[in-house]
């Protein structure tokens, strides 16, 4: 029988934390970890590699809305995870990372010429991540990574680091096997002063408008009840997409990169901002100019005001949407903001009518035709996604993108993660750009029967790159990619794939969703972006 050591250890803590799945590869500072996972009953699912685990932690994290763990080697293995966990940063996804270390006489810089051997590798995580940390001893495992998940699941929630060294993993373990753990992360309520505060000014609008981030995801009952008793139309940032009901009579819905949209807003005499920062995206980069006050209700300190003046509430957006909601008084229900939210919607789709993207509303509808209502979606940085991110009714179905960070490959590996974590399909949706960077995690879709269904648009290279460096230069460079036979290398994997075309596209679709593993649906097309405003300020 196998002694206890350190991988032990941090099994034992994983589970009495809640963890049930964990992300990640193997790698040879991190066996000991590894064989203890064997010892457990942690579910693992491995990914090929770390950019891809760390990418399927996170949408397993945003799904679940706790933490996910995700467990990696020393060295390469580690800074592989960083693009990843940068998103996890930026979308808020409370990933725990896992890391091995060189044995504990290397660390510190004394060059000892280690295998993987950094001379301060916890240093270039400490910027991207919420927390870092690490053990020296098989007693400071269950401390730490208690403290880590805690920190993840404070609001802002956020990705948090551990490390450990290979002679702890390995050696043996003098504390007794780990019972359930006490944790409590910290409530960030608003204080009531500034919650009064804002009351009031919400009470004296004339025209309030609540532009609702990915913040007002978990408090959506709290959204809804404070629209409907202010009357105020909902605007969704593209990281909230599904906080508030796509159908309303309020919901002025996600167009953020549209003028109207930008004017709507600021013409608000009182705009409530929560769970934004209001920076580059949301914002129609830059061109937002508020005329009325702004409460920002935000519960990253730094982003407080960062870009506009503002009555700035710290605060997780669940405690203060459900103080606002239950402190404004009810209005009522005159019609005249279901009128400004018609007018709005009216003016974006005439916008629309007057160029030429018949071919792009075609394949946003079979999509969204052919996807059952429910269904997450995951989405690379693509233009069906950046389409998606304005265009695309949730239907119930969370929606993730990498629009957070902005990094490529996100939408197949991340759609790995939500399947490990829902009872039933997911959609990813990449370019064949993208595609590239997660093509070997098909192996991983076909060991785990993963039921995700990814759509490719082929258009022979990084699309939206082309149409940027076109408009800004006439002629592009480094755009036009070789890429293989998609259908064909699916096949290679084990996985059904389909050549689609935009006019079979949902029935192709929904063909792929009514199987129970992985489909690839291929369609070659060439999509273009809607005509951008914010440069009409330029």
């Amino acid at each position: 029988m196998t002694s206890r050591n350190g991988g032990d250890v941090v099994v034992e803590t994983l589970e009495a934390l809640g963890a049930r799945t964990v992300f990640g590869i193997p790698g040879q500072h991190a066996l000991g970890l590894f064989d203890a996972l064997r010892r457990s009953g942690l579910r693992y699912v491995g990914s090929r590699t770390e950019l891809n685990a760390a990418f399927a932690a996170d949408g397993h994290a945003r799904t679940t809305g706790s933490v996910t763990p995700l467990l990696v080697s020393t060295g390469p293995g580690a800074l592989q995870t960083l693009a990843g966990l940068q998103e996890s940063a930026a979308g808020s996804a409370p990933v725990l990372g896992i890391s091995s270390q060189i044995p504990s006489a290397g660390l510190g810089g004394v060059r000892g010429g280690y295998l993987h051997e950094l001379t301060d590798q916890v240093a270039s995580f400490r910027h991207v991540v919420k927390h870092t940390r690490v053990v020296r001893h098989a007693s400071q495992i269950a401390p730490a990574l208690t403290e880590a998940w805690e920190i993840a699941l404070t609001a802002p929630f956020g990705p948090v680091w551990v490390e450990i060294p290979q002679d702890v993993l390995l050696g043996p373990a003098s504390v007794p096997p780990v019972t359930p753990v006490s944790w409590s992360a910290r409530e960030l309520r608003p204080r009531a002063e500034l919650v009064e505060e804002a009351v009031r000014l919400l009470d004296g609008a004339e025209r309030p408008v609540v532009l609702a981030g990915g913040g007002a995801l978990h408090a959506r009952d709290a959204l809804l009840e404070l629209a409907r008793k202010l009357r105020a139309p909902v605007v969704t940032t593209f990281g909230g997409k599904g906080n508030f009901p796509w159908e309303h009579p309020l919901s002025a819905r996600s167009w953020l990169e549209d003028r109207h949209t930008t004017e709507f807003l600021a013409d608000a005499d009182v705009l409530l901002v929560v769970g934004s920062g209001l920076g580059e995206l949301s914002s129609n980069y830059r061109t937002f100019q508020p005329r009325g006050r702004v409460v920002q209700v935000e519960a990253d300190l730094g982003k407080l005001e960062a870009n506009h003046p503002a009555l700035g509430i710290h605060a997780d957006a669940r405690h203060a949407l459900h103080a606002l909601a239950s402190g404004v008084t009810a209005r009522p229900a005159d019609g005249v903001a279901e009128a400004r939210v018609r007018e709005l919607l009216g003016r974006v789709r005439d916008r629309f009518a007057a160029q030429e993207l018949d071919l792009e509303w075609q394949v946003l509808g079979a999509l969204r035709a052919a996807v059952p209502d429910g269904t997450p979606t995951c989405w690379d940085m693509t233009i069906l996604a950046y389409w998606a991110w304005s265009a695309w009714d949730p239907r119930g179905g969370a929606q993730f993108s990498a629009q957070g960070a902005g990094g490529l490959g996100y939408g197949f590996p991340a759609a790995l993660g939500v399947a490990a974590a829902v009872d039933g399909p997911v959609l990813a949706v990449s370019g064949d750009g993208g595609a590239m960077y997660g093509i070997a995690e098909l192996a991983t879709a076909a060991q785990h029967g993963s039921r995700v269904v990814w759509l490719i648009v082929d258009d022979g290279g990084y699309g939206i790159l082309r149409e940027y460096m076109t408009d800004a230069f006439g002629e592009t460079t480094g755009t036009e990619l070789s890429r293989p036979d998609f259908v064909a290398l699916a096949a290679a994997f084990g996985v059904p794939a389909t050549r689609s075309t935009p006019g079979s596209l949902r029935e192709d679709l929904a063909a792929a969703f009514a199987g129970d593993g992985p489909h690839v649906v291929v369609l070659p097309a060439v999509l273009r972006m809607f005509a951008p405003t914010h440069l009409e300020h330029l």
